[in-house]
Formats: structure tokens, sequence, C-alpha cells
């Protein structure tokens, strides 16, 4: 049986629902998405091995070749929730219009595979002197716990490693952290006629936001890279949730904030000197302090400018490697020992929206690029 078209896979892998979500009544198994790729690649002679990270979430590696070095093509078989009314099209449904395809996951990013399964096909009559690897991942779009688990496994892939994350066709090569955490206060309530029958955690809080923003001064004062559009380090508190009645003092109260350090700022070292600001000020307003974060942090990622992936990219694209704010999977191929770099077809800032759509005008040159990569790391 031959294997569906470009725009046949676009239309398969959209019309697979593979929503991630923090919220359990949204979340949705990718099984749907890896098995239609493990059967494309399957019948194109790759060896696929599907490995359960989770029950009903699963990572696809798919193998051409054998070697020590390689290129791995990557991706996140996941998409974000979507409110459909809000779409003008259906959002599982690939639309073309205006030049565009339009469709959940046609930019971020499951239109990706379809492009790497379309560059690949006029190769495979090569002999493949070092293996292409075509990695899928779940989660990427709440716990990354797909990515994750490849790096804890420490499985070695390949030499080079690509995610096809929308950049425009514009090597990436550095982006921030993310660190997402949460300070809850335990007090003492009492009546707010006498402030000694109690212990303020909202007064101890407005004293911990303090702190926090000092600490961000600092860091604001001592890191700096012009390559990001917003060069410092930012922190931004979210929600804050404490107190019940005006006439009560506050008994309870709790912070949720983002920290997005620059590479070169290590997480542990940031995290120690929030906790060190928070133990005195327990001790001073006589309440429990508790600061834990709210998902496993995102490490800040930054691939040399000088390594042979970055140039060859700069080469192949024709622009000098950038910076972004968006998180990707890319610090955890990196531990595993692959040169890694971001750069894939469609636009970031349609990514999450209504209406997500790839330009068709960036069909054959993201086609071509794949191709000269492969051509360069497995053919050579």
């Amino acid at each position: 049986m031959p294997l569906p078209s470009l725009k046949e896979q676009f239309a398969a892998l959209i019309a697979a629902p593979s929503v991630s979500c923090t919220q359990p009544s949204l979340d949705q198994s990718n099984r749907p998405v890896i098995d239609l790729l493990a059967g494309w690649l399957d019948d194109l002679g790759f060896a696929c091995e599907i490995q359960q990270v989770t029950p009903g979430k699963f990572n696809l590696l798919a193998t051409r070749g054998s070697g020590p070095g390689g290129l791995v093509l990557a991706g996140h078989s996941d998409t974000v929730p979507f409110d459909e009314q809000l779409w003008r099209t259906d959002p599982l449904k690939l639309t073309e219009q205006d030049g565009r395809w339009i469709g959940l996951g046609s930019c971020d990013m499951k239109g990706f595979f379809a492009l790497v399964i379309e560059a690949v096909q006029p190769l495979l009559a090569h002999d493949f002197k070092q293996p292409l690897l075509i990695l899928a991942t779940c989660d990427e779009e709440s716990s990354m716990s797909g990515a994750r688990a490849l790096a804890e496994a420490g499985q070695p892939l390949g030499r080079a490693a690509v995610i096809g994350e929308p950049t425009g066709l514009r090597p990436i090569r550095m982006h921030k952290g993310i660190l997402m955490d949460r300070i809850d206060i335990l007090g003492r309530s009492g009546h707010s006629s006498d402030p000694s029958l109690g212990h303020s955690a909202l007064e101890a809080m407005h004293a911990v936001m303090g702190e926090l923003m000092g600490l961000r001064q600092q860091w604001q004062n001592t890191y700096s890279n012009p390559q990001f559009s917003v060069p410092t380090p930012t922190m931004n508190f979210g929600c804050i949730h404490g107190g019940d009645n005006p006439n009560r003092i506050c008994g309870q109260c709790s912070l949720e904030f983002d920290l997005r350090p620059l590479p070169g700022m290590d997480v542990e070292q940031l995290r120690a000197a929030i906790g060190a600001k928070l133990r005195p000020l327990a001790e001073r307003h006589e309440v429990k302090i508790d600061y834990a974060p709210l998902f496993p942090e995102v490490p800040p990622f930054e691939q040399a400018a000088d390594t042979e992936l970055v140039r060859l990219a700069e080469r192949l694209t024709g622009h000098a490697a950038e910076a972004v704010a968006f998180g990707t999977e890319a610090p955890y191929l990196q531990q595993l020992g692959c040169e890694t770099i971001v750069l894939g077809p469609g636009d970031i800032r349609c990514a999450h929206q209504p209406g997500e759509y790839l330009d068709m005008s960036l069909l054959d040159p993201t086609v071509r690029l794949l191709r000269e990569l492969i051509r360069h790391y497995c053919l050579h």
C-alpha cells in the first residue's frame, strides 16, 4: 500500500487528537499520533521503538542505519488544548486557505513529522553510513515528561539533533529556562482588633515579595545577554491567594511565580538563594513558609556558536543563529550528548492560537533543508 501524500499525512496527524494538559479532564493520550508515525516509518524500513512514559503517553524512536553518530530529527506529538468556538475552521481538520494549511498542530508541531518523511523518502535508496533517528515525544506542552524520560534513561542518540519547533527556518541555539514555583505561608488567624492574637500570612508574604523583587533586581544587574529580546532574567508574580475576611488576621497565603533564567545561570543556585531569603522571614513573622516547584524546571539552553551543527545550519539557512524566549526540549537532548539546535517552519506567534497555520511557501524550503541535513550527517 503506497504511503499517503505529504498533505494526506498532514491531515491525518491533525485529525488524531493528542492534547496534553495539566488538567486531567482535557488531557489525552498521544498514542494515535505515535501509531500513525510508526506505521508510515515502518513501511519505509525504519526500526520503530515505542516507549511508554506514563499510562497513555508514549515516545517513538524510529531508526534507519546504525553507528555511533548520525542525526536526530525531533519533535513533540502533543498539542495544547483548544477553544473550538474561537476557531473559524475545524481545528482537527486540515483546511487549505489563502496559501496556508490550517489546523491544530500544523505549526506547533505535528506537521514537522510529515515534512521529515517527505525529505527522507528519495534518500532511502542510498546507504546510510550513519543513522537517522526520528524522535516523537509526549507531553512537551505540559510536563516535558517524554524528553525527561529519555534524558534520565541516558541512552545516547546521535551526534546532532534538530528540533523542528516553529522558528521561521531560522536556527536557534539559545533559550531561557523556565521555573514555575509556589510559596505557601501558614500563619495564625485571629480577631483583627488585636494584632497580637495571630500571625499574618499576608504581611509575611508582603515581606517575601519584597525579598524576591530584591533578588530579581540583583540577578538583572548581574546577568544580561543582548542576543535575547528581553536581555535579562525575568520573574513574574502570576497569582496570589490569601485570607477570607477583612476582620480576620490572614492565616494562609499562597504565591505562584515564574522565573526565566538565562543560559549560564544555575537553577539549583537560584532556588537556594530564594530559600536563604525565606528562612529568616519565617522566624521574624512567626509563620511556616513552604517553598517548592509547581513543575520540574526546564533548564536554560545554549549550544556553542562554533559547533559543527550551528555553522552548518547557518550556512544552509543563510541566517545567523539566534536566541528565543520560549522553552523547548533542547536541554534534554543536549544532556544525551547531541549538538542541538531548534529549527523548523512556522511562526511561534500563531502557535497556541485559534487558526494555527503553516504557510505553504515554507513546505518546499523545509523539505530541502532537512534533506541537506540528512545528507550531511547520514550519507557522507
